[in-house]
């Protein structure tokens, strides 16, 4: 490959950058994936809004992130927020080994994702425009100032500072994205229908088509946080291949203990518990960590969801069971696999219980801190508009009216009468 001036005069390496442009497109691949994923867990009348609240974050969040909410995650500011140096794209140019430029798009996809995954819990009750509102807000206040507590400049990065390991989003993404649903449904209130009827998946091959982009995207997702073409790279693509795994196994095996029989909307969720968990470890544990660790994770998740609709908490889709539970035990566990073989950093069973700690801290960090700024952008929105669907949208479905489409039209079209046109009477 031949560099190009603008990279070749910054000392760009264009393996690296190859990879990151790659690693840049799986990410935004995953929140396209998430809508199938989403789209055929809910029924068939909410299937559109379902899908459009994760799809419109790719224009809304994209461009939020791009103007203001890199500098505030990664502009130098204090141990707690960014500062505006960055904004607008300001100073933003091709140098660096990657491309500066480059990582303003490949983080982005990471902020469209974390926020279309708080949808999951809402889905078949909340309007679609204080929906578009809140995320855009969420991605500038929450997410950036999170993502600048993990992943800021060293010395200037509360959590970072304080040796937490989150690799590629664990408590950023995750975690951050399933208490912000939980908050919203508390704000909110179950759906009207809740604890009195199933609410069954209405296309399981979409939640199917949805996990194995999913899995695919995030080979980038995990991949693409090591910033080149290289050994670590190698170690989170392989990772990322083989907790997912683990956690099937072991979720499939307690279905059929349970039930006798394993579910495909079983299996994608089991993959989507494992991808979540082993995010922040991916980096810094070894392939049999791995392994323990995708294992371990299907524990929590699958009896969380399982007696979920006992708790009386309406969470739609279970983000707070898949993704919540699935970062808080990936992160906790970090601490105890993290290998100085293949991290650099020893865990607990090296010797090092002090990384468990840093580890709760930023669980615990992550968690107040995503539920009290949810709590008041859920609140603020709510001062302008109505938050949730009115009993018409809700028991017609929000298609329709929010959005003035169906899925799955029953009629082959419309009739349209023109003015002055009547009956037999068209020219």
């Amino acid at each position: 490959m031949v560099l190009t001036p603008a990279l070749a005069s910054a000392g760009g390496s264009a393996g690296d950058t190859a990879w990151m442009l790659v690693a840049t497109a799986l990410v935004l691949l995953m929140t396209p994936a998430l809508a199938f994923f989403y789209g055929g867990l809910v029924r068939q009348k909410n299937v559109l809004n379902t899908m459009m609240m994760s799809f419109s974050a790719l224009g809304f969040v994209t461009l939020a992130w791009a103007l203001l909410g890199y500098s505030l995650a990664y502009g130098a500011g204090n141990a707690f927020v960014g500062d505006f140096s960055l904004a607008f794209l300001r100073g933003l140019d091709l140098s660096g080994g990657i491309p500066r430029l480059l990582d303003v798009a490949f983080q982005g996809t990471f902020a469209v994702i974390a926020a279309a995954l708080i949808s999951g819990s809402l889905v078949g009750r909340m309007r679609f425009a204080p929906w578009i509102l809140f995320i855009t807000l969420w991605s500038l206040v929450d997410y950036a100032v999170l993502a600048h507590w993990v992943w800021g400049p060293a010395g200037s990065a509360f959590l970072k500072d304080l040796g937490a390991l989150d690799f590629a989003g664990g408590t950023v993404v995750h975690i951050n994205a399933a208490v912000a649903g939980v908050v919203g449904v508390l704000v909110l209130g179950p759906r009207k229908d809740f604890g009195r009827l199933a609410f069954l998946p209405h296309n399981i091959p979409f939640v199917l088509l949805g996990a194995g982009l999913l899995w695919f995207g995030w080979f980038g997702f995990n991949g693409g946080s090591a910033y080149g073409a290289n050994a670590t790279a190698a170690l989170a693509f392989v990772n990322t291949f083989l907790a997912p795994a683990a956690t099937m196994t072991v979720w499939l095996l307690l279905e059929m203990r349970r039930d006798g029989r394993a579910t495909a909307v079983g299996a994608a969720t089991a993959a989507v518990v494992g991808l979540v968990a082993v995010t922040p470890a991916a980096g810094f544990v070894g392939p049999l960590g791995a392994v323990w660790l995708g294992a371990l994770a299907a524990f929590p998740s699958y009896y969380f969801i399982l007696f979920r609709p006992k708790l009386g908490l309406d969470d739609s889709l279970d983000v707070f069971g898949a993704h919540g539970l699935g970062g808080v035990v990936g992160a906790l566990l970090t601490g105890v696999f993290a290998s100085r073989a293949w991290g650099g950093v020893p865990g607990l069973l090296e010797g090092n219980a002090g990384q468990v700690w840093a580890q709760l801290v930023a669980v615990v960090a992550a968690v107040v801190f995503s539920a009290a700024v949810s709590l008041v952008l859920f609140k603020l929105v709510g001062l302008v508009l109505p938050l949730r669907a009115g009993d018409l949208e809700e028991v017609g479905g929000i298609d329709a009216l929010c959005h003035g489409e169906e899925a799955y039209p029953v009629a082959e079209g419309a009739i349209l009468v023109l003015d002055g046109e009547r009956a037999g009477g068209a020219a």
